[in-house]
């Protein structure tokens, strides 16, 4: 831990939907879903709007459409426009510190102590943050940032999550003990479910209570590393060192069970939650895999993986969780498992193949509704191509021999689009062999939407918009 609040941990705010945001302005105020939309997908990211009603990261995206009110928005990502605007603040950081650390697409921890000319007194870092959040939101058409400045990078990071969005949160050395104590135990690093539980069985559920445990008790019951390094954290005493690393090689989750498990059935449910993480960890940082592997720990500790290689990368939980299921039947789990994980390698930036026909099908569902928060458009869209609506608003019509010739549709919904007459905009939904389109960008006014055949020839795909 050093002697000075000189570690920044910056993180974007909703950045997936804040990105949607800003370039649709026909979404901006609402709420929005960023991820898998389909059956089995899982959100990556919710707008603010839509955490009201309850959506969150890693929720699988049937519960956040049951959650949400009709009309939220349902969006496949935009990797090359989430990195456009990435790249941008992640030159912003390195140009107040030559050693920044980016963690995933939306965060990055900085050493201020590597910079050349700040002051770093508590005032000091805080006004040089606050100009660096101004010239991101200034950079990227809006976007905002949170971030925490401390003496180390556990604290950074609770900082920047503590007055979210755009919030700032210095903690001025010697404060650092005070600020923990009244937080949940979850905030310190390592703890995940299955440790709060045990803790909580002990009454332990904030810092504070996790702080007056000693030493010795802490690794009689998760053993000398563990429990040494929850110990030292809950302390506040954390020496790691903001370095410049890779890109990640691989994403993965895992979970140590308090028993040891031989039941099947509670073995799948935990893969499913695993699968769902592992796909929202992978999407925030905008890639896809080709290599799904599973961790399994025997009774006895012995420890072991198995893997498969897909054809084409993917993001889908339903994806990895299928073939982690093919993976787990494999495993003698007769004597129990201490530990299952899921995780992919084989990193991309981009998907060969972008939906799956169970997502083709929710790319039509959020047709539906869009269209039952706004009526009006539902219909503009369908005078503007002959098609009827229903009275809820879903625009429906067989599509002909011809629609799927060379295979499903392309579209997706929030995918940038043109066309030839109308312009630059964006898929608001497809199915049936038809693409409803919403023209409109960052620098106009909310648009009007317009449906046509899903290979009419004058549609292309399209880069993201310029703000």
């Amino acid at each position: 831990m050093r002697s000075t609040a000189s570690i920044m941990h910056l993180d974007l705010d909703a950045f997936f939907a804040a990105v949607e945001q800003r370039d649709k302005p026909s979404l901006r105020g609402k709420p929005v879903c960023v991820g898998g939309v389909g059956a089995r997908g899982v959100v990556a990211t919710a707008s603010y709007e839509a955490r009201r009603f309850g959506a969150r990261s890693a929720m699988p995206t049937a519960e956040a459409r049951r959650r949400c009110p009709s009309g939220t928005a349902f969006l496949y990502p935009r990797g090359d426009a989430y990195r456009a605007s990435s790249r941008i603040v992640m030159d912003l950081l390195r140009a107040v510190s030559p050693v920044v650390e980016q963690v995933s697409v939306d965060e990055a921890y900085v050493d201020l102590a590597a910079g050349s000319a700040i002051d770093l007194s508590p005032a000091g870092v805080r006004a040089a943050a606050e100009g660096l959040i101004a010239e991101i939101r200034d950079a990227t058409g809006g976007l905002t940032a949170s971030a925490g400045i401390a003496s180390s990078k556990m604290l950074a990071k609770i900082g920047s999550e503590l007055e979210k969005p755009a919030g700032l949160v210095v903690v001025p050395p010697g404060r650092e003990l005070q600020l923990l104590a009244p937080l949940s135990v979850r905030v310190v690093s390592g703890i995940g479910p299955a440790t709060e539980a045990r803790l909580r069985s002990f009454g332990v559920e904030t810092v504070a209570d996790l702080q007056r445990m000693e030493r010795a008790d802490l690794v009689s019951i998760f053993g000398s590393a563990h429990g040494g390094s929850l110990h030292e954290l809950a302390r506040a005493r954390d020496d790691r060192e903001v370095v410049v690393e890779r890109e990640a090689k691989s994403v993965s989750a895992e979970e140590t069970f308090e028993h040891d498990v031989v039941d099947r059935d509670v073995l799948d449910a935990e893969l499913v939650s695993l699968a769902r993480r592992t796909a929202a960890r992978l999407g925030k940082s905008a890639a896809f895999a080709r290599t799904v592997t599973i961790k399994v720990r025997q009774h006895d500790f012995a420890t072991s993986t198995r893997s498969e290689t897909l054809l084409h990368p993917t993001g889908d939980a339903g994806v990895i969780l299928d073939v982690a299921r093919r993976l787990l039947a494999g495993v003698d789990v007769s004597n129990g498992l201490r530990l299952l994980g899921v995780g992919v390698s084989g990193l991309s930036a981009h998907a060969q193949e972008q939906l799956r026909f169970g997502e083709l099908d929710g790319a039509h569902e959020t047709l539906s509704l869009f269209a039952e928060s706004d009526e009006t458009a539902s219909q503009e869209a369908a005078a503007e191509a002959d098609v009827p609506v229903t009275p809820a608003g879903d625009v429906r019509r067989t599509p002909g021999p011809a629609a799927y010739a060379d295979g499903p549709p392309t579209w997706w919904p929030g995918q940038d689009i043109a066309h030839t007459e109308h312009g630059a905009g964006w898929v608001w939904g497809s199915g049936l062999g038809r693409v409803t389109v919403r023209f409109e960008g960052p620098t106009t006014e909310p648009g009007r939407v317009r449906t046509f055949r899903a290979d009419d020839p004058a549609l292309c795909k399209a880069d993201p918009p310029q703000w």
